[in-house]
């Protein structure tokens, strides 16, 4: 079972760049495989942010942005960016993509076998537009401003206290700006005390409502849906998940 020192490891590093930014033939080369959950740090984007309902050249945060896929589409439409990852070598690793455009890494085969592949950022992005940051998202720095958009995928249930990460997105959001949080939802006291897992032990009431709860009265649920996604552990091991998408709406 992983830790949160898992995320300060070269295993982890080099599994998260294949995660974001490998080649399908290469990272699931199976026909009979899951297509469809390839390539989750775009359809984070694509699937769950609607640039229309936004300003021209919006400010957007990227919370938990690992190695910076997501960030870097974002930059497609938004005017600045933030990444913000409490890993340190998950975000070396993200400006390193940010400054060369590629980076070369391994991953596991089998066994004690690996293999190298070049993590290659998109090249019709301006990615001068993301700032990349060491940061704990339960402890943001009060200077950070506000924001058009703040993503925040796969990320609440790695937190220690996510309720303090959300209760800060009212004075993140901008008035008649989004939220876009998605989550399998593994709550594990590896990463989360129980007591602060944002949970119902009695089934009836789903984690979205208890986000909402988190989030207060300034925010309106406005989509939902399910983001199947697949983390490649070994050549033919995988783990396949589905995270729930959500918007929310800051209200004006």
């Amino acid at each position: 079972m992983m830790s949160e020192a898992f995320y300060e490891t070269g295993e982890a590093v080099g599994q998260y760049l294949f995660f974001h930014y490998g080649k399908i033939t290469d990272y699931m080369p199976y026909p009979q495989g899951p297509v469809e959950a390839f390539g989750f740090p775009v359809r984070v984007v694509t699937g769950m942010v609607d640039s229309s309902t936004l300003p021209p050249s919006p400010r957007a945060l990227d919370l938990g942005c690992a190695v910076g896929r997501t960030s870097f589409e974002l930059a497609r439409f938004c005017g600045e960016v933030v990444g913000i990852d409490a890993s340190a070598r998950f975000i070396e690793a993200a400006q390193a993509m940010q400054r060369e455009g590629r980076l070369e890494h391994d991953v596991l085969i089998e066994g004690a076998r690996r293999m190298q592949v070049t993590a290659e950022a998109p090249v019709d992005v301006d990615r001068t537009r993301v700032d990349f940051r060491v940061g704990d998202a339960q402890a943001l720095p009060d200077d950070l401003g506000a924001f058009d958009l703040v993503v925040a995928a796969n990320l609440i249930d790695r937190l220690p206290d996510p309720a303090a990460c959300l209760a800060r997105m009212e004075s993140l959001v901008k008035p008649g700006g989004r939220l876009v949080i998605t989550s399998p939802y593994t709550w594990l006291i590896d990463y989360t005390p129980k007591q602060n897992w944002l949970y119902s032990p009695d089934g009836d009431t789903p984690t979205r409502d208890i986000i909402a709860r988190a989030l207060g009265p300034a925010f309106t649920l406005e989509h939902h849906t399910d983001l199947p996604f697949l983390i490649r552990e070994h050549a033919r091991k995988y783990q396949w998940s589905v995270a729930e998408g959500t918007r929310w709406m800051r209200g004006v």
